[in-house]
């Protein structure tokens, strides 16, 4: 049972990353201790049974990271307009979640910045998507990580973030898989965290 399990660790890391997701959604007031709790465990589980590569230069992390972040925002700002022509009540639904749990001080950057974001990344498209090409393609192993990326998010009660989670990670996914660097999806990550709530937030 035990080689079981330890040759096939999503078996017990999804779960586990789902219950933490929950948790950390419980309660606004804690929600950032816990979800920066949260990405802890699952990053530090990542980088031990995973490699996450880098083989890109520094200065193109950062170039390809700033346009890629750029396109994600676009994607995102995108949706939301479509779903506002359709006439579904999408504003009430940002407003609702902005409010709640969106980053609203230096902190809450910073903790984005060193290990909430590194941590996405490093357990969904490091940890997640990497092992999932065990079972299936390399194309439906981003699909598949994307997807359950989106539901985990759905945890918060943001119906239109499971889509957003799920578009952010289906490019974040191929982006791997054809530049092998997790620095630059951080960056990428990073950029459109910062577009969306800080620099040209969506309308509520």
């Amino acid at each position: 049972m035990f080689n079981f399990f330890k040759n096939h660790k999503l078996i017990v890391f999804i779960p586990l990353a789902f219950a933490l997701y929950s948790l950390a959604f419980q309660d606004a007031k804690i929600f950032w201790y816990m979800y920066t709790f949260a990405l802890l465990v699952l990053m530090s589980f990542s980088v031990i049974f995973t490699k996450v590569f880098d083989e890109m230069p520094t200065w193109k992390s950062l170039i390809y990271g700033l346009g890629y972040g750029t396109a994600i925002y676009a994607i995102i700002a995108g949706g939301f307009q479509f779903f506002k022509l359709l006439s579904f009540n999408i504003e009430g639904s940002v407003s609702s979640f902005i409010s709640t749990f969106a980053p609203s001080s230096i902190w809450h950057y910073l903790l984005l910045m060193f290990i909430i974001v590194p941590g996405e990344e490093i357990f969904w498209r490091g940890f997640v998507q990497q092992k999932l090409k065990s079972y299936v393609s390399t194309r439906d192993s981003v699909l598949i990580a994307a997807l359950l990326f989106g539901l985990a998010l759905g945890f918060g009660g943001f119906v239109p973030g499971v889509f957003a989670g799920i578009a952010t990670g289906i490019v974040l996914g191929f982006l791997y898989e054809w530049k092998r660097s997790m620095p630059l999806l951080i960056v990428a990550h990073l950029v459109m965290i910062v577009l969306l709530f800080l620099v040209l937030p969506l309308p509520a």
